[in-house]
């Protein structure tokens, strides 16, 4: 697991990745980080709809302060998301939206950067517990064993017919 208080700017490097590796990461919705001054806290999905203080939340408001509201989107470079959200960079690939969960495979290898999608990191606080989970990705060698085992069950299957 990753603690990510990371920045438009730098983000931080978690794991690296193989071209065709399946990947997750998943972040608690109750987690909280902030872009500034109220009402900019959110989840890792970002600033989308009014957000109001638990009264035990990182915010450190009173229960029933509004801590969060929709801030719409930042684009910067070629991505279009929510201020505040949790994304992702594939080595030095194009940017993708990670949100509170995320499932896919990696286009291109790469080490996996978290970012804080905001443009003014200096205001921001807090991080949020990232998991980032790894599937293994099989050898050739593998292939070729699956591709020879499905072959010996053809000929066996065409050799009884016969």
């Amino acid at each position: 697991m990753d603690h990510c208080a990371c920045f438009a700017a730098n983000g931080l490097a978690t794991v690296s990745l193989a071209a065709g590796q399946g990947f997750t990461v998943s972040v608690a919705a109750t987690d909280l980080w902030s872009a500034g001054e109220l009402p900019r806290w959110s989840n890792a999905d970002g600033l989308v709809s009014n957000l109001f203080a638990t009264g035990s939340d990182e915010s450190g408001a009173a229960a029933g302060v509004q801590i969060g509201q929709g801030f719409g989107n930042l684009e910067m470079g070629n991505l279009s998301a929510p201020f505040g959200a949790l994304v992702a960079q594939i080595g030095s690939g194009s940017y993708f939206l990670v949100g509170t969960n995320y499932s896919g495979t990696a286009s291109t290898a790469g080490t996996l950067k978290l970012f804080y999608w905001d443009s003014a990191n200096v205001d921001n606080v807090g991080s949020v517990l990232a998991s980032v989970n790894v599937s293994a990705v099989p050898e050739p060698g593998t292939y070729a064993l699956m591709a020879g085992g499905l072959g010996m069950l053809a000929w066996f299957a065409r050799r009884r017919r016969a």
